[in-house]
């Protein structure tokens, strides 16, 4: 299933429209905040997927029935860009166990890239569910290998993928190599990929945005 927060009115296309703007994505802070609050709405929307269990919670006036959320997830990131996204989801999760990943384009001089992944630390994911961060979907790859590696830690009960910007074919990408036990969450859908496989429009290089530029 895929589901495009950007489809609904709401100030997610606000906070998307300031992360596109030259003339706003500049200051970090904002731009990091704005990663932030998406990743809070994110959280929201899937806080409506899961399990409920009724709980009695006593006041300073008696014993009130509430329903809450059964199990706690596990969110994982890819790391740098994923951070801003990943703790505004852990704002929401705040008991949810956490789960970090590196997975990068290493650059040829032809060019060309390869997706490297060097280190994954988690807890075990088997039965969980599970969310798993990365502002862009491009290309798709990064994150299909991040998945496969994440299932050494255990099968998941159910995978949510939470990205600001994505490409048509990334999107299908993941659709097609990954299993249907997996609901992608994406502020907005871009249909151009360049042959350098950047989203176009895009925003740019969202690790250099929020943290600055790599040398």
């Amino acid at each position: 299933m895929v589901n495009v927060l950007s489809e609904q009115h709401s100030l997610v296309n606000r906070f998307i429209s300031e992360l596109r703007d030259v003339n706003v994505q500049n200051d970090r802070f904002r731009f990091r905040r704005n990663l932030e609050r998406i990743g809070e709405i994110a959280a929201y929307e899937i806080s409506k997927t899961m399990d409920y269990v009724s709980k009695d919670v006593t006041t300073p006036l008696g014993v009130a029935s509430m329903e809450v959320h059964a199990d706690e997830p596990v969110v994982a990131t890819i790391l740098r860009a994923g951070l801003p996204l990943h703790q505004g989801i852990i704002n929401y999760f705040d008991q949810a166990d956490n789960a970090f990943i590196s997975a990068y384009r290493k650059h040829h001089k032809d060019g060309s890239f390869e997706i490297s992944l060097e280190y994954v630390a988690s807890p075990s994911l088997e039965g969980r569910v599970v969310i798993l961060t990365d502002p862009m979907l491009a290309t798709g790859q990064s994150m299909v290998m991040t998945y496969k590696a994440m299932l050494e830690k255990g099968i998941p009960a159910h995978t949510h993928v939470v990205s600001i910007i994505a490409s048509r074919l990334g999107v299908e990408y993941v659709k097609k190599h990954l299993s249907e036990n997996i609901t992608l969450w994406i502020g907005a859908i871009d249909e151009e990929l360049t042959a350098q496989s950047y989203i176009v429009p895009g925003l740019g290089d969202a690790g250099d945005l929020a943290y600055g530029e790599k040398s």
